[in-house]
């Protein structure tokens, strides 16, 4: 072999190796240094870690450190990773407009997502609009289609309490009962369980004769179950906080297994074991889920991948510490902002805070997100004008401490005619 001859084979090694070396860092998770080196995108996760909704505040932290991952694996957004910067704000709305100021000062964040108690939500909308910094809630609040908020801020993963009771009322009445008692959080989550409930349970031949609103820092409920009437035949029952454990143990002491059906949100029982002792008499009653908790109902392999990306098992439990329940049906939210963040990132060439005009008509110019492993929840209509996604319900049984899904509403079940109208607003 000649001199030039030897030095092109060592080359074509060369190459050759140095191709072996960078696929094998990808196959060991590791990145190669063009992409580490590029400049990342900073998006801001605004997380309830402590307060009322610390547990889940837990989960969207969980979930969302493991989307940045799969993500970044994947080559980031654009082929620039993500740096997600992380702060609490307590479940405090004071606390959330300080949050969301600080991700615009001093964190220099391009996106935040992540906010979900109604009350925390509308203060950092209000302050994102302020600083034109898009912010996507990982929320449940109607407000945001009914135009209370502004033209930075959307709700792409999570569905509203509005679709949500719209969607499940009619199988309410018709399979629970038709004289339902409402036991609802005393503040705005509550009320728009009440209000929606309340008109669509009528005319689908319902009637709500009583609602009861109990603090959600409240630890003792019984005393609260004598203004139960004695003409009702179902409860419908949504709690949060950090007594949510004690309240549905005392109804069912209250009760002893002879009161009136249930029907529930699993908000009552989120991070809850199903299973735990005292839990018994929920056996044969009915809850909401916006994503099954357990395996078995999962509707497809995206669901599944979603699982196993985060971490949590066939029973809805972090898969390294089964007491740690999941917070299965909100913390979806957190995934699927991101992906909404990368979709419309890459869409509308975004490439620094200059651009944020262009990111904010991309995100609305989107009529739907398709079931897959970014969207592993399902498929929603995505109202551009409203910033607001529709997508399916799940209404599930419990079983021997289980969840088994009996139905899944269409997304057309829980649409309705939306007020706002956000492109209409200057940037």
């Amino acid at each position: 072999m000649d001199h030039k001859t030897r030095k092109a084979a060592d080359s074509l090694i060369s190459r050759r190796q140095m191709l072996m070396a960078v696929g094998a860092s990808f196959a060991g998770g590791l990145v190669p240094p063009a992409y580490a080196q590029a400049a990342p995108f900073k998006i801001g996760l605004q997380a309830h870690l402590t307060g009322i909704g610390a547990s889940y505040g837990h989960w969207y932290d969980k979930v969302s450190k493991a989307a940045v991952k799969t993500i970044n694996d994947a080559g980031g957004i654009g082929g620039r990773p993500i740096e997600l910067v992380v702060e609490d704000d307590a479940t405090d709305a004071k606390r959330a407009s300080e949050v969301i100021e600080k991700f615009a000062s001093q964190h220099k964040t391009d996106f935040v997502f992540g906010p979900l108690f109604s009350h925390v939500a509308a203060s950092s909308a209000a302050r994102a609009g302020e600083l034109k910094l898009p912010l996507l809630v990982a929320s449940e609040t109607s407000d945001l289609a009914a135009g209370s908020f502004n033209r930075y801020v959307f709700q792409v993963g999570n569905t509203n309490v509005r679709a949500q009771v719209a969607a499940v009322s009619p199988w309410i009445v018709s399979n629970v009962g038709k004289k339902i008692t409402m036991i609802v959080p005393d503040y705005v989550f509550g009320y728009e369980h009440r209000d929606v409930f309340t008109e669509v349970a009528k005319k689908a031949g319902g009637e709500v004769n009583a609602v009861i609103a109990i603090s959600p820092a409240e630890t003792s409920f019984t005393k609260y179950f004598t203004q139960i009437p004695t003409d009702t035949d179902a409860i419908y029952h949504v709690m949060v906080g950090p007594g949510v454990l004690t309240f549905v143990r005392e109804l069912g002491e209250y009760f002893s297994g002879k009161g009136p059906k249930l029907f529930g949100f699993i908000d009552s029982l989120e991070a809850v074991d199903i299973a735990s002792p005292g839990l018994e008499f929920l056996d044969g009653s009915h809850l909401w889920e916006a994503f099954p908790r357990f395996a078995s109902g999962l509707p497809t392999e995206f669901a599944k991948n979603y699982r196993t990306a985060v971490g949590i098992d066939d029973n809805g439990a972090d898969a390294a510490n089964p007491g740690d329940i999941s917070t299965a049906s909100h913390m979806f939210g957190c995934w699927e902002s991101l992906y909404a963040i990368k979709q419309a990132a890459e869409a509308s060439g975004y490439k620094d805070g200059n651009d944020k005009a262009k990111f904010i008509e991309a995100l609305e110019a989107v009529t739907s997100f398709e079931e897959s492993d970014a969207y592993p929840q399902g498929t929603k209509t995505f109202i551009g004008k409203a910033h607001q996604s529709f997508g399916r319900q799940f209404i599930s049984k419990v079983e021997g401490g289980k969840l088994t899904v009996v139905h899944t509403t269409a997304i057309e079940d829980g649409m309705y005619d939306v007020v706002a109208d956000y492109p209409a607003q200057p940037l």
